[in-house]
């Protein structure tokens, strides 16, 4: 029997990007329609039917702690763990293993917005018994601004490449891995793991960033022939990445 799956969301980070506007708050603590990014994040979770969470805790953490607290009120179980450097996404998953406890799991960054169906769409997917991991793609996006999924005729994953230059892109397409007429599969940061993931992150070294990412990982399922399957969004996908979005979604 599929253990159920629990959620692990990704909240240590600032948020440089939103200026001022994160200097007293995290930024999935930012509102819209009245309520934290990461409330509406909770919400559609347990919308799709999770009932445990892990939300991984950095700059004022104790915001975030505070308002959620165990979760009760909202009819959840919370539990925190603190990522005190911030070194990358890629280690910090690593920090919620002991409370997943062996289930495999949802993970999200606190700043993406998506409907509960595509939470559900994912574990339904999983649970299909098809895939080892989901990643969701959304197309159409501007994918020199994040990561380029490139996959097979049946959606599974053989490659992801962050922020490709045009060069890139233009020998991708030479080599048939991407089709010159798209459909391009931006990397939608939502995904479905089994502890399996562990095994890479803890493989992982630093990029030339300075940082250990999720991205590496992700492709060390892929090199180990893991069965990594693609979800296209097809629904709500909004990455609240800087003021301009953040700005207008409270216009909406």
């Amino acid at each position: 029997m599929t253990m159920k799956p629990k959620a692990v969301i990704l909240a240590a980070g600032k948020g440089t990007r939103m200026g001022s506007l994160t200097q007293d708050i995290p930024k999935p603590m930012l509102e819209v329609q009245g309520k934290p990014i990461l409330q509406h994040i909770v919400e559609g979770m347990k919308a799709a039917g999770v009932s445990e969470f892990v939300i991984i805790t950095g700059y004022r953490a104790e915001i975030i702690e505070e308002f959620f607290g165990d979760g009760a009120a909202m009819g959840v179980t919370i539990h925190y763990a603190r990522q005190e450097v911030q070194d990358g996404t890629g280690k910090a998953p690593e920090l919620a293993r002991s409370a997943l406890d062996g289930a495999p799991f949802l993970l999200t960054y606190g700043d993406i917005l998506v409907s509960p169906s595509t939470y559900q769409k994912l574990m339904d997917a999983y649970a299909s018994g098809q895939w080892n991991a989901l990643v969701t793609a959304k197309a159409g996006e501007e994918i020199q601004k994040g990561g380029v999924l490139l996959v097979d005729g049946e959606m599974r994953l053989t490659g992801l490449v962050e922020k490709p230059s045009q060069q890139q892109i233009d020998e991708l397409i030479e080599s048939g891995q991407l089709r010159p007429d798209g459909p391009f599969f931006y990397n939608a940061g939502v995904y479905l793991f089994s502890t399996n993931i562990f095994d890479h992150t803890a493989r992982l070294e630093k990029s030339p960033r300075g940082e250990y990412e999720l991205t590496d990982a992700i492709l060390g399922l892929v090199k180990h022939a893991e069965r990594v399957g693609v979800l296209e969004i097809d629904d709500q996908w909004v990455d609240v990445r800087d003021p301009e979005v953040l700005n207008s979604l409270r216009r909406n």
